[in-house]
């Protein structure tokens, strides 16, 4: 809920970039970032450090603000942001209620979650630096349009999204608490995308996922590495579970295994341009 809020910051002081691009997070060497954000003629920017555990909003003319991240409550934490924020000329105003799910409470009104692990936290950022570094170095084979490597807070989940370029058919939406436009934009044209979630529901732990919008003809059939690979029914994606990287001898080679097998597969059965969209030296 914490970096729901942040997100929400920059979602509503930054232009609308095409498939939501511009409300998300970025991994950093301490944790995430909004990067910077506008405000009329000002600049700021907001950063969650999992190191040191605190939160710092930082301003281009030498301006900073933030507090410790520590056990409060999501309106507590909500109520400190807008406060540092009013305090540095920057007052925001966002729609106060989650996306993405379920029975979403309003964040000024939510003294329910009141959680703050220093250790997870940290040890979940940690696993995220190691994701970007292994998905950027992914991200670098393909030229046609790809998305950065960026942090989506609704799921939430580190990801990277390759297009083919072709237009797709407009996807149903149901996705709990966003409105169905925002997700058919977001799925306007075809794509392979691949990401790190912490788990949740029909898969109750962390892994690595690929999927392919639209789903390819025998796409759940396909052939993909490693054999602690499986595919999803119920999420219509592959899954590779955290623990299968985490104790591989040659993790980078394994998640990279995943992420290259699927995308291949998404790809060959939809007939993408392969030729024109990826780098000569894509091994």
């Amino acid at each position: 809920m914490w970096t729901q809020i942040v997100g929400k910051i920059r979602l509503v002081q930054s232009p609308w970039v095409n498939h939501s691009w511009h409300v998300t997070l970025y991994v950093t060497a301490t944790g995430l970032t909004t990067s910077a954000i506008p405000h009329g003629d000002r600049t700021f920017q907001i950063d969650f450090d999992f190191v040191k555990h605190n939160l710092a909003v930082t301003t281009g003319d030498g301006a900073v603000g933030g507090f410790a991240l520590e056990p409060q409550s999501v309106a507590a934490f909500y109520a400190r942001l807008m406060q540092v924020l009013s305090k540095l000329g920057l007052p925001v105003k966002i729609y106060p209620k989650p996306n993405e799910v379920a029975d979403a409470v309003h964040f000024d009104k939510d003294e329910a979650h009141c959680a703050y692990d220093r250790e997870y936290a940290n040890r979940f950022w940690r696993i995220l630096v190691q994701a970007d570094r292994v998905f950027n170095e992914f991200r670098a084979r393909f030229i046609g349009k790809c998305s950065p490597v960026h942090f989506f807070w609704g799921a939430p989940d580190l990801a990277v999204t390759r297009f083919s370029g072709r237009r797709a058919p407009p996807h149903p939406g149901g996705i709990p608490n966003l409105p169905d436009w925002v997700t058919r934009e977001a799925y306007s044209h075809e794509v392979s995308s691949c990401g790190f979630w912490p788990g949740g529901g029909p898969i109750p732990y962390a892994a690595f996922y690929a999927y392919a919008y639209p789903e390819p003809a025998a796409f759940p059939l396909a052939a993909v590495k490693p054999d602690a690979a499986f595919f999803s029914p119920d999420l219509r994606e592959f899954i590779l579970p955290y623990e299968a990287v985490r104790q591989s001898k040659f993790p980078d080679s394994t998640l990279l295994e995943f992420l290259q097998s699927t995308y291949e597969a998404a790809a060959n059965l939809a007939q993408w341009d392969r030729g024109a969209l990826e780098r000569a030296t894509t091994h």
